[in-house]
């Protein structure tokens, strides 16, 4: 990631390149924010932003104090790309909650700079709650839906989420989905539907095959075997298979390297063999997994797992690392062939001492091919031709 710079609403934002071509620029409301995790948004919006304007509005932070004024944090995390923070106070009424952010939202987009591409911008979901208070208020060009997870099935899920997403399915033009289960679900609600899961930048994630490339100092005099993770870690990760895991080998390391949400932390397995890294630079990523002597996708198998498709997959494989999941119905899908599929701990360690013994090295090429086969840009690429067929014609 570049360096960010913060500025006010009312300052000014640089200057942005004219198109040539006219093509609109793209509003996107995400729940996610764009320091967090690298993961689907990012790698999307950064390729978009090769060719068209990109504003990224994050949902707010209810940090104003009862009668203070709301304000919008914008940084530019790379060319083409603004980022903005709303500030807000909390707010219960949903009617002036939608009228807030309409206003904050009407003047960063008034500042858009020298070019009109923000008149009629596309609009671009991730979170279908912001449909509430934004379908229908803004000109747009079209309107997409990239339905990276089923939302409503996380901790904590807001419980209108499910109509908003009845809403934007209405008026959205094209919908996406991360995942082939997230896929046979949603094109049951809309015409236009198309599954595009994960994509890696297998050279970034290739470096871990190499001589030179680093171990952190974090990990390098951990005990072999490593068994390693990286990504979000939530509700969606098994706990108990962990703890049995190093339980069962305390002569392993167990590293976990991402950042922790919407779990407390008491409910995080302890023993002197797991390594809570927390959250580590995507250029970092594949130093870690240098140290690995095994990627693994240990994911409980609850209502938050059944539609993922995790881009972790593709991204292990590029390392050239064995891995080991439990049976998600993606992974299961895709990648059987590659990914060894163990659904309890004690599979887990019979499978790892396979490995170890015996690696399958006509499996691991495999993976490295596929990732190879899977890039990013050849999916933003056919995502943009579809996305302005099913616009065209609007004006």
């Amino acid at each position: 990631m570049t360096n960010t710079s913060a500025s006010s609403i009312g300052q000014s934002r640089p200057n942005r390149p004219v198109l040539a071509d006219g093509s609109p620029g793209i509003l996107v409301f995400s729940h996610l924010r764009w320091n967090f995790v690298w993961q689907r948004p990012q790698q999307f919006l950064s390729r978009f932003a090769q060719e068209q304007p990109v504003i990224f509005l994050e949902e707010p932070i209810e940090d104003v104090d009862d009668g203070g004024s709301a304000w919008m944090e914008t940084f530019v995390p790379q060319s083409n790309i603004e980022v903005a923070v709303p500030h807000i106070p909390r707010i219960s009424d949903p009617d002036e909650y939608g009228r807030l952010m309409r206003r904050l939202t009407r003047q960063i987009l008034e500042k858009a700079g020298a070019t009109s591409a923000f008149d009629s911008p596309l609009l671009w979901y991730y979170t279908p709650i912001d449909s509430e208070w934004s379908l229908g208020h803004f000109e747009s060009s079209g309107i997409i839906y990239d339905c990276m997870d089923e939302l409503s099935a996380f901790r904590g899920a807001r419980p209108e989420l499910v109509e908003a997403e009845q809403r934007l399915f209405e008026w959205a033009d094209i919908v996406f989905t991360g995942g082939y289960e997230l896929w046979l679900r949603k094109k049951a609600f809309h015409p236009n539907v198309h599954f595009f899961g994960c994509g890696v930048e297998s050279n970034h994630f290739g470096q871990a095959l190499l001589d030179d490339t680093a171990i952190p100092e974090d990990v390098a005099s951990l005990k072999k075997p490593i068994l390693g993770w990286f990504g979000v870690i939530d509700e969606r990760v098994d706990y108990s298979l962990l703890d049995r895991l190093a339980e069962a080998r305390p002569d392993w390391s167990i590293v976990m390297v991402g950042p922790t949400v919407k779990v407390d932390p008491s409910e995080l397995p302890r023993r002197e063999n797991i390594l809570w890294l927390g959250n580590r630079d995507y250029r970092s990523l594949p130093n870690y997994c240098k140290a690995f002597d095994i990627c693994m996708m240990p994911f409980a198998l609850n209502e938050a797992t059944v539609y993922i498709n995790p881009t972790k997959a593709l991204e292990y494989m590029a390392t050239g690392r064995p891995i080991i999941a439990t049976p998600v119905r993606d992974v299961v899908r895709q990648y059987s062939d590659i990914v060894y599929i163990e659904a309890e701990a004690e599979g887990f360690i019979r499978r790892a001492e396979q490995i170890l013994r015996d690696p399958d090295e006509a499996r691991v090429r495999r993976g490295i091919e596929k990732a190879a086969a899977s890039s990013w840009d050849n999916t933003v690429e056919k995502m943009r031709n579809l996305i302005f067929e099913a616009v065209a014609g609007r004006g």
